[in-house]
């Protein structure tokens, strides 16, 4: 059950969802939590049903609900909606890609994107110290 407390900008409305999504506990337990920066990962806190209308017009054979983009690529984690499951597929969808061609990879369930997500928050944090690095060595 999603706590009133939460913003609801990290969630679609539930008249908006694909029939039978909920969305997965594992999942709600995050956002409710003092969750870590996963940058490039950002997850949706507003624009998520124009996202989500996006990708329902541009890819329409596919049942997913957005919750994260990366910034520095049209990359979004969706959850994959087609069949109601509590702990459902996260898929990575390359957004403005042809149909057929959108497809990034996919995880069993959000903690496994989460696992994900943090490894390229290390290798994001390593690239722009070392980045750094080498502006102040040109200075």
């Amino acid at each position: 059950m999603i706590n009133r407390s939460i913003e609801y900008e990290f969630f679609l409305p539930i008249d908006v969802l694909p029939k039978g999504f909920v969305y997965p506990e594992t999942y709600i337990k995050y956002i409710q939590s003092n969750f870590p920066n996963l940058e490039p990962w950002n997850f949706f806190y507003g624009h998520l049903k124009y996202r989500f209308n996006g990708l329902k017009e541009r890819y329409p054979k596919r049942s997913v609900v957005p919750f994260a983009r990366r910034q520095d690529n049209d990359d979004v984690a969706c959850f994959e909606a087609k069949e109601p499951s509590k702990d459902p597929k996260v898929i990575i969808i390359h957004d403005w890609a042809s149909e057929g061609w959108e497809n990034r990879g996919e995880y069993n369930n959000f903690l496994e994107w989460v696992q994900l997500a943090k490894e390229e928050a290390e290798e994001w944090k390593d690239f722009w110290k070392n980045h750094d690095k080498k502006l102040q060595s040109v200075e």
